[in-house]
């Protein structure tokens, strides 16, 4: 009797500390994670939105990352740095520099990179900004009247309120701005307490879709060809397949590359955006789980591949590369808040780290609605829309076209399509908690919407996309 109960104290006791070492492999592997997430997203949205941090911290970190409650932070703003900590044994740093930035410090020195050359030593946030008594988008007035253009004003104002309605449930919304552009005019625009039209916010992977538009500048130049394989040092050597994986198919996500797609400690995306000194290099060690073509599977890898891609091309001419950005996209049409984070390479976050107002966000798509020209002057190359939109053979219900969102439909069955209801030639740049510009070409229209809505089932972009377009004529 008394050896059996020997045996079970012994039992609990090699079960109690398998847990205890199963829970501290889990801790020493998540923490970092979470305390890296604390860490950059207070920095941006303190030194690139001017958010007040704490309000940050309740309302935007700690609902997605339940590991946030552990972190403490704390902010530097003469280094203008953001330093978190967890239970005094996990640390990270985030550093804001300007024109490009926060940037998590791993694999590295807080020195070296801020003696990285992305931005010139006298560069400033503040460049030449449009006319303040012009109209949008050439200028910064506000709303046109919308009666003006034919628009129901009432039921235009109905849209706008319901996009910020909360239902009374658990699931909220919380819409922070939305924009409508109809016929090239801003004709709507209305912000939460405590944001407003000068406040750059993070489009999360609607910054897949700015790194589209860098590829087709650099194609339109002649200096990318997207049918051809993409110079990825990581696959040079003789017999790597993957070498035949050409930049239209990262641009797709049909290169069959393995990239986990799960925001949660111990997946792909976080460790990359958390836990990785490189991402490209992260990504370009992945290997194949399908041959290219066969099937498509969204990744954020691959667009930080295409970025190296994009970096390295630039830097051939521009010594500080984020330079060409600022010439060649973003002053051009006006963007003049957009902001692209890097990471601690000083590679610029393809997938995920865009910064403008949401006024910008609405020039952005006003680009691609008007097919890549910007007030009679080619930005984006002749057909590179058209390419954008063109579906992806593997992409289930044709939803996904090169680095954009897609409403074309099923070929076999068009009526099944993301958003059944609105017209099929609707496409989007989208992120995280339904960031969203949506353009439809055959309304005119561009909208943009951005919240942080931690439940996809809170809003309903089909009904939303139809309260507007049933105040239009």
């Amino acid at each position: 009797m008394r050896r059996g109960i020997q045996y079970g104290i012994g039992g609990a006791a090699l079960l109690l500390s398998l847990v205890l070492i199963a829970g501290g492999v889990v801790l020493v592997k998540a923490m970092p994670i979470g305390t890296g997430y604390v860490a950059k997203y207070i920095c941006s949205s303190t030194f690139i939105s001017q958010r007040d941090p704490k309000d940050v911290f309740k309302e935007d970190v700690a609902p997605v990352n339940p590991l946030a409650r552990l972190v403490a932070f704390d902010i530097d703003r003469g280094q203008r740095s953001v330093r978190a900590t967890s239970f005094g044994l996990f640390s990270r740093t985030a550093i804001y520099r300007e024109g490009c930035g926060c940037a998590l410090v791993i694999g590295t020195t807080e020195a070296q990179m801020r003696a990285q050359k992305l931005v010139p030593p006298d560069f400033s946030r503040t460049r030449p900004s449009p006319g303040q008594n012009l109209p949008w988008p050439e200028g910064t007035a506000g709303p046109v009247d919308p009666v003006s253009l034919g628009v129901d004003a009432t039921r235009l104002e109905q849209a706008l309120t319901a996009a910020f309605a909360e239902t009374g449930t658990e699931r909220k919304r919380k819409t922070r701005a939305v924009l409508v552009v109809y016929r090239g005019r801003l004709i709507g625009e209305r912000y939460a307490p405590g944001f407003h039209k000068d406040m750059p916010l993070l489009g999360w992977s609607m910054s897949k879709s700015v790194t589209n538009a860098l590829v087709g500048i650099l194609v339109g130049e002649g200096k990318l060809d997207i049918k051809q394989p993409a110079p990825v040092p990581e696959w040079r050597q003789p017999g790597d397949a993957r070498q035949a994986i050409t930049l239209d198919q990262l641009l797709r996500m049909s290169s069959g590359l393995s990239f986990e797609e799960v925001y949660a400690p111990f997946f792909d995306a976080t460790q990359m955006l958390y836990g990785s000194p490189d991402f490209a290099v992260f990504a370009a060690g992945k290997l194949f789980e399908a041959k290219p073509e066969a099937r498509w599977k969204y990744s954020s890898g691959t667009a930080n591949i295409v970025a190296r891609v994009i970096r390295q091309t630039v830097a051939r001419d521009y010594p500080y590369y984020y330079t060409a950005f600022y010439e060649k996209l973003f002053d051009r049409i006006g963007m003049t808040s957009a902001v692209l984070e890097p990471d601690a390479s000083g590679t610029f976050v393809g997938s995920s780290y865009a910064f403008a107002t949401p006024r910008d966000w609405a020039r952005f798509g006003l680009l691609y609605l008007h097919d890549g020209v910007w007030q009679g002057r080619r930005i984006l190359p002749a057909g590179w829309v058209d390419y954008t939109k063109t579906p992806t053979p593997a992409a289930p219900e044709g939803a996904y076209g090169a680095l954009f969102w897609l409403n074309a439909g099923a070929a076999d069955h068009p009526g099944h399509r993301r958003w059944p209801d609105v017209p099929k030639d609707a496409y989007a740049a989208e992120g995280f908690q339904e960031q969203k510009v949506i353009v439809i070409p055959s309304k005119d229209l561009v909208m943009v919407r951005f919240g942080a809505t931690s439940d996809r089932k809170a809003w309903n972009t089909n009904r939303f996309i139809l309260d507007v377009l049933s105040a239009l004529p």
